[in-house]
């Protein structure tokens, strides 16, 4: 079997709704798979004016708004209409990309014709309700995840820290990699642009700390905010830029009163401004790769970062940034500090991270997930022979 001979049924909670980096890259695994030959379907929740159009074929499930989120949606039923769509498509193997109901309904139906279900894991689902004080629901949704990912054969885990977690956690025993990737020819250092800074009032020689991803809780913005507290009490000289949006944005602009916010930025105009800054931050435990990260690290910017998944598999220690224990705050400004004070130390991990971001190609790291197909469809069949 090649891949030109694949037909995968793709079910996503968000597969273009809103920016992130799970679904931009759900979208470009499609479009590589696409251009091998390969067929593919994608189900997911749809919404009058998503973010951008969809890569491939995108069949609407039934879904609801989140309740004060509703960017979001969830999806409702594996319905008749839906489940008639993927009968005529016969597929030859499943990819499910969040635990949610409809995945699962569509997973059972898929075992029940013994089709191979694989599971790509995008985030940390449980580590969102400590941002919530509902940390005790952690051990609870764990077991529910468990649930369905052993009924998988096989998950996919963005970075082996994150595979080792879910190792740990004995979500499965077949876990692979599909890392991420970056196009080098939009994120480079040469998008800096100094005229860009001096038009948010930046002086040329100060240092300035990114922040890039949604504006919502779970990112660490509590932890970030207070690092750059103490900074200031410090009387490190810095400037912050925050590029995103989200429903936390007024408590972050509140916490962050001297920072320039400048929006969500996509494309060239998102590779300017992280290329225009000289130190990325990222305090998050929740990533499972960190795509802003490495797309930082091609702009050449070292980093600072939570010692977590993602990060962890990301930054070397000590060359492209600093890996700090998440919720250090005394940690985290120490690090920023020293890159703050230090030009040449600043220049001299950028370059090694810009180099470093030359390793994550996305043809061949979508490729691994098209291998991953082709081995779970040769096992299947195996083991029904």
């Amino acid at each position: 079997m090649e891949v030109s001979d694949l037909r995968i049924a793709l079910f996503s909670g968000n597969y273009n709704m809103t920016v992130d980096g799970a679904n931009k890259a759900l979208n470009r695994l499609v479009g590589y798979l696409l251009a091998q030959g390969a067929a593919v379907r994608v189900y997911s929740p749809t919404v009058a004016n998503p973010d951008f159009a969809p890569t491939g074929d995108l069949v609407s499930v039934p879904s609801f708004a989140i309740p004060g989120r509703s960017e979001y949606r969830i999806p409702v039923t594996f319905s008749s209409r839906v489940r008639q769509d993927i009968a005529e498509f016969a597929p030859n193997i499943l990819h499910i990309s969040s635990p949610d109901r409809v995945s699962r309904q569509a997973a059972a139906w898929a075992r029940r014709r013994k089709l191979p279900v694989a599971c790509s894991v995008h985030t940390r689902f449980e580590t969102y309700f400590r941002y919530y004080n509902l940390s005790f629901l952690e051990p609870v949704i764990v077991a529910w995840l468990r649930k369905l990912y052993r009924k998988c054969d096989a998950l996919i885990a963005p970075s082996e820290s994150f595979a080792q977690v879910l190792r740990d956690q004995r979500m499965n025993y077949d876990i692979g990699i599909w890392t991420r990737g970056v196009e080098q020819d939009v994120f480079n250092p040469m998008r800096r642009d100094i005229e860009w800074r001096r038009g948010l009032g930046i002086d040329d020689d100060i240092p300035v700390i990114a922040f890039l991803g949604r504006l919502v809780m779970e990112k660490g913005l509590d932890v970030f905010a207070d690092s750059i507290d103490v900074l200031a009490r410090r009387g490190v000289p810095h400037k912050v830029v925050v590029i995103g949006e989200g429903p936390a944005g007024e408590w972050f602009e509140s916490r962050l009163p001297n920072a320039s916010f400048v929006g969500f930025q996509g494309g060239e105009n998102l590779a300017q401004a992280l290329a225009s800054c000289d130190i990325f931050f990222n305090p998050s435990v929740t990533e499972t790769f960190g795509n802003v990260t490495l797309e930082a690290m091609a702009c050449g910017l070292p980093v600072v970062a939570a010692r977590a998944t993602g990060s962890a598999s990301i930054v070397k220690h000590g060359q492209t940034g600093y890996l700090v224990s998440p919720g250090s705050i005394t940690g985290f400004a120490d690090h920023l500090q020293r890159y703050c004070a230090d030009p040449r130390l600043r220049a001299d991990h950028g370059a090694a991270a810009e180099s470093e971001s030359g390793a994550y190609q996305w043809d061949a790291i979508n490729r691994a997930v098209a291998d991953t197909y082709l081995r779970l469809i040769r096992q299947k069949q195996r083991r029904g022979g």
